[in-house]
């Protein structure tokens, strides 16, 4: 019996690991309620009110330093079959100097409010502010809080499951006005 394997069986892939949620879990265990790997990326939800202790020492750790934050986006879970938490908070960290990144993820109820990593990533400002008015998530400690995208007086958050996908009837007048189709119409001069 040959003890050759077939050519088209692979060997097993290592499992993907991660630096940074190696560090985090051995500095901060009560912190992370789960942790995993999508697309070989760590992803780990980490407690709210541990998210700002979290973030300082994943920017500051050199083992980490993720001192860029690419993005930040609220997520509406109702739909997904979880019950509570409502909302996700999802963190896009990169490091430069390591060249890996990490996901965090933060569960919020629809009237809790999470706090603000402004003073830990700049960037966060305007991901935040979008967030609050797409979702009306409040960051605390966040130094601007207010809309973003949709007028100051909108009183509804549209990204959340529960907003109509057409819209409400009673904000259609502030989207169209008269004169709007004719303002745009190209109109091709005759040849002469």
């Amino acid at each position: 019996m040959s003890t050759e394997e077939p050519a088209d069986v692979q060997p097993p892939e290592d499992p993907p690991s991660s630096v940074a949620l190696d560090r985090l879990m051995a500095t901060m265990p009560d912190a992370v309620e789960e942790s995993g790997f999508h697309c070989d990326v760590a992803v780990v939800r980490i407690a709210a009110g541990s998210l700002l202790e979290a973030a300082r020492f994943l920017r500051d750790d050199p083992a980490c330093h993720f001192e860029l934050l690419s993005s930040l986006c609220g997520v509406d879970m109702s739909e997904a079959g979880r019950e509570t938490p409502r909302f996700d908070v999802v963190y896009h960290l990169y490091s430069v100097e390591h060249n890996t990144a990490v996901t965090i993820k933060v569960g919020v109820e629809v009237d809790e409010e999470t706090p603000s990593v402004v003073e830990v990533w700049r960037t966060a400002n305007w991901h935040e502010r979008e967030t609050f008015d797409m979702f009306g998530i409040v960051f605390t400690g966040h130094p601007d809080l207010r809309r973003i995208l949709t007028a100051d007086n909108f009183d509804a958050f549209p990204l959340r499951k529960d907003f109509p996908l057409e819209g409400r009837e009673k904000d259609h007048g502030n989207w169209r006005q008269p004169g709007d189709d004719d303002r745009y119409t190209y109109v091709a001069e005759p040849e002469s």
